[in-house]
C-alpha cells in the first residue's frame, strides 16, 4: 500500500462529508493523516435528500473522496421519510464509483473491535450484561458481544417494542404439585394469595426492561429519541460522540463511554469519514480511489494509531452484578414470608410439615434485590438473592443430586437476571462436593464464600477475646494465654496455627498426622522462635488449660473435642466446614464463647436488601465473599470444594478491606452475640473460675 500513497509532496487532499444529518456540527478544517495534510469539510442537510445528492455530485468531481452518512438520524429525529438505506444508495449512486463511501467496511472493523478491546481492558465487562440495542446498524456489535452475553434485547430506535422474556424452567415440577396437596387444601384465597406471587414474582425478576440493562448499543440520536431515561452506571456504545454528547453522557451518570469510532482531531469525525480519508491515501495506477484491501485497512489503522475511544466520564467505576443462593434455615422462616406467613401460622403441624416438604421442590425464586453496595474504589454491585426452598432437614434427606438441580437451575435464574457471579450461602455450599460440580455444570462462576467465612471467623474470634476482656494483652498486642489449632496440618489449619504463634504466648498443634505436624510445628518454630510450640496427636487432657482454640478439621461431623472439658471462658472459632461443634454441644456451655462466623458490614450509605436475619446492611461472610469479588470484577470460580486455601483466605481479607468491608458482628450458632451475652458468658466465667464477677472493659 505504501508504495500507492501520495507522495509528501502533493498538494493537500480533500475529504468532503455529505450528511443527512444537522448542519450544526458541518466544519471545514485543515489536520494531518499519515503525515499528509487533509482539507476536511463537513455539510449537513438536515434531512434534504436532494440537496445532498446535489453536493455528492458536485463534490465527488472534485475531491478525492466523499464521504455520505446521517440517514439514520435524520429519520429518528423526523427529517427524513422512507427506508434510510435507501436514501444512503441514492447518494452513493450520485457520484463517480470509488469516490464516495459511507464507512460501511470500516465501521464492521472497529465495531467488533470496540467490544473487543473493552474485554480485554476490562476483562469480564460484558460477562452476561443486560443488553439493550437500540436500531438496526449494530449487527457487528451485537454478534461480538454475544461470545459473552446472551442477555441482549433489540428495540426499534423510533416506537420502543416490548422486551422478551426468558422463561425459567419448573423443576421437578410434577413432583412438586404432589407434594403442594396439603397446601391445596388451604382456603382458595388464602392459597393464591401465598403461591401465585413467588410465580409472578419470577416472572417479573426476569422480564428485561431497558431501565434495568447494563450495557445500551446506540447511536446518541437513537439514544435520545428512545426516550431512555435511567443511565445509572451504564455503559452506553455508540460513535463519534461529540464533547456536548458526551457531557450530556456524563450529567445523566453513566459510567463507561465505548465510542467505536477514533477521534484523532478536535472536531468530531464519523467513520464513513474516517473511510474516506483512507481511501483518499490509497491510488490506482490511474490515479482514482479504489477499494480498501483487508491489508490497507490493517495498515492504515495500525500506522495511523487509530483506537476505540473508553471514556469514563464520571471517573473510574465498574458496576458489577451478582447472585447468591439462600434458603430457609428452618421453618420457622416461613413465617418471615407473607402470604405464606398465614398459612404456616394458621395449620396444624401436619400441614406445616407438609409445606416445608413442598418448599423444597419449588422452583428457585427471587427473595430480594440488592442494591446501593458501593466501594471507595467507585466500583458498585447490584445483586439477587435466590432462594431454593429446602431447608436443612429437607437438604439432608435427598440425595445431593436434588441440590445440584436445584442449585443449577438457580444459576440460569441468575443468568438471566444477567449476574457475572454466584455464591452459594448457609448448607448449600457444603452439601455434597462443596460446589465443585455445580461449578463444574454452571453457567456461571461460582464460589462456596468460605474463604471468607474462615477469615471473618478467626477476625471475630480476635474481636471476641477482647470483648470479652478476660485476657490480658501485651503492648504489642501478644494475648497473654495459651491456644490450640484443632486440625492443624489441614490448609485452613496449619495458617491459623501461624497466625496464634504471631499473637500468643504458647500454642499447641493438634493433629492425627504426625509428621506433617513435626514438620508445621518446625517452620513455626523457625519463623517464629518468640512463641513457645506444642505438638500432640488429640487435644487431651490440655484441653482444659487453652483459652483459645480453634477447631479447623475436615472430619466430616465426626467428634473432635469434648468442650465440657475446655476452660471457663474460652473462646473457640469453628472454621470447620461443616461444623466441628454443633448447637446441642455448645448449648452445654453457656461459660464460653463458640464463634461460627464474622458477619461483614458491607460497604454503602444505603444498602437495601431483605431481611436475611441479620440488621441492615450486614452479611454473612460467604454472601460479602461474592459482592467482594464482583466489586473487584473477578468474575472466576474462586472458592470451591472442602480444602480452603490459605492464600485465598488472604487474598479474598484483602479485598474485603479494599472495598471497605468490616466485621460488623460475631455469630454463634444462635445468631448474633450481643453485649449482654459477652457480659453473661463473662459473668458466668468468672464464677466458674472462683473469681467475683466484674463488668468487661470498656
Amino acid at each position: 500500500m505504501a508504495a500507492r500513497r501520495k507522495r509528501q509532496t502533493d498538494p493537500p487532499l480533500l475529504v468532503v462529508e455529505i450528511s443527512l444529518g444537522s448542519s450544526a456540527r458541518d466544519h471545514d478544517v485543515a489536520v494531518d493523516f499519515l503525515g499528509r495534510p487533509v482539507r476536511l469539510v463537513r455539510i449537513g442537510t438536515d434531512g434534504d435528500l436532494r440537496t445532498a445528492e446535489e453536493l455528492v455530485r458536485r463534490w465527488g468531481a472534485l475531491a478525492d473522496a466523499v464521504a455520505v452518512n446521517g440517514a439514520a438520524e435524520a429519520l429518528a429525529t423526523g427529517r427524513l421519510d422512507g427506508d434510510p438505506a435507501v436514501a444512503i444508495r441514492r447518494l452513493m449512486s450520485a457520484a463517480a464509483d470509488g469516490t464516495v463511501t459511507d464507512g460501511s467496511r470500516l465501521h464492521e472493523v472497529l465495531q467488533e473491535w470496540s467490544v473487543r478491546w473493552v474485554q480485554n481492558e476490562m476483562p469480564g465487562y460484558f460477562s452476561n450484561a443486560r443488553t439493550v440495542v437500540l436500531g438496526a446498524d449494530h449487527a457487528r456489535t451485537v454478534g461480538v458481544l454475544r461470545e459473552f452475553t446472551d442477555n441482549i434485547d433489540v428495540h426499534d430506535p423510533v416506537a420502543r417494542g416490548g422486551v422478551g422474556q426468558l422463561d425459567p424452567r419448573p423443576l421437578l415440577g410434577a413432583a412438586a404439585r404432589a407434594l403442594t396437596w396439603p397446601v391445596r387444601q388451604v382456603n382458595a384465597a388464602v392459597r393464591e394469595d401465598t403461591m401465585l406471587p413467588a410465580e409472578l414474582a419470577n416472572r417479573s425478576w426476569l422480564a428485561h426492561r431497558p431501565e434495568d440493562s447494563d450495557v445500551v448499543v446506540a447511536a446518541y440520536h437513537e439514544l435520545v429519541t428512545s426516550g431512555f431515561a435511567d443511565l445509572h452506571g451504564k455503559a452506553v456504545i455508540t460513535s463519534a460522540v461529540t464533547d456536548d454528547q458526551l457531557a450530556d453522557l456524563a450529567a445523566r451518570d453513566v459510567d463507561l463511554v465505548v465510542d467505536t469510532t477514533p477521534q484523532p482531531y478536535e472536531v468530531t469525525v464519523d467513520v464513513a469519514t474516517l473511510e474516506a480519508m483512507m481511501r483518499a491515501t490509497v491510488r490506482a495506477p490511474g490515479g482514482a480511489p479504489e477499494r480498501l484491501r483487508d491489508d490497507d485497512l490493517l495498515e492504515i489503522i495500525l500506522t495511523a494509531g487509530l483506537q476505540p475511544r473508553l471514556l469514563q466520564p464520571n471517573g473510574p467505576r465498574r458496576k458489577s452484578r451478582f447472585a447468591f443462593v439462600i434458603h430457609p434455615l428452618s421453618k420457622k422462616f416461613f413465617t418471615k414470608i407473607e402470604p405464606l406467613g398465614t398459612v404456616v401460622r394458621h395449620s396444624p403441624p401436619l400441614v406445616i410439615d407438609a409445606v416445608e416438604k413442598a418448599m423444597a421442590y419449588l422452583p428457585p425464586t427471587v427473595y430480594s434485590h440488592v442494591t446501593g453496595i458501593t466501594s471507595p474504589t467507585g466500583a458498585e454491585v447490584e445483586g439477587w438473592l435466590i432462594s431454593v426452598g429446602g431447608t436443612p432437614k429437607e437438604i439432608l434427606a435427598h440425595d445431593p443430586e436434588f441440590t445440584y438441580d436445584k442449585l443449577l437451575a438457580a444459576a440460569e435464574v441468575a443468568r438471566g437476571l444477567g449476574a457475572q457471579i454466584m455464591g452459594l450461602g448457609a448448607f448449600t455450599k457444603v452439601v455434597g462436593d462443596a460446589g465443585v460440580t455445580v461449578a463444574r455444570k454452571s453457567s456461571l462462576p461460582i464460589t462456596t464464600g468460605n474463604s471468607y467465612s474462615a477469615s471473618g471467623a478467626l477476625w471475630a474470634a480476635h474481636e471476641a477475646v477482647d470483648r470479652l476482656g478476660l485476657l490480658e494483652r501485651s503492648d504489642g498486642g501478644i494475648i497473654r494465654g495459651r491456644t490450640m489449632v484443632v486440625g492443624a496440618t489441614g490448609a485452613i489449619g496449619s495458617v491459623c496455627a501461624r497466625l496464634l504463634a504471631l499473637a500468643s504466648d504458647e500454642l499447641w498443634l493438634v493433629s492425627p498426622e504426625t509428621a506433617k505436624l513435626l514438620a508445621l510445628k518446625q517452620d513455626i518454630e523457625r519463623e517464629h522462635p518468640r512463641a513457645v510450640v506444642h505438638a500432640a496427636a488429640t487435644p487431651g487432657e490440655h484441653l482444659a488449660e487453652m483459652d483459645v482454640i480453634v477447631t479447623a478439621t475436615s472430619g466430616a461431623g465426626k467428634r473432635v473435642l469434648d468442650i465440657m472439658d475446655v476452660k471457663p471462658g474460652c473462646v473457640i472459632t469453628d472454621v470447620a466446614r461443616p461444623l466441628d461443634l454443633s448447637a446441642e454441644d455448645v448449648a452445654k456451655r453457656p461459660d464460653v464463647i463458640v464463634v461460627e462466623s464474622g458477619e461483614i458490614e458491607l460497604p454503602g450509605t444505603d444498602v437495601r436488601m431483605r431481611d436475611i436475619g441479620l440488621p441492615p446492611g450486614v452479611a454473612y461472610a460467604c454472601l460479602a465473599e461474592t459482592v467482594a469479588l464482583a466489586l473487584e470484577g473477578r468474575y472466576e470460580t474462586f472458592t470451591v470444594g472442602r480444602a480452603i486455601e490459605w492464600e485465598k483466605v488472604k487474598e479474598i481479607y484483602q479485598l474485603g478491606l479494599r472495598h471497605g468491608m468490616r466485621l460488623a458482628a460475631i455469630s454463634g450458632v444462635n445468631g448474633v452475640y450481643t453485649d449482654e451475652d459477652f457480659q453473661r458468658v463473662r459473668r458466668l466465667a468468672l464464677v466458674a473460675l472462683g473469681e467475683p464477677p466484674a463488668a468487661a472493659p470498656a
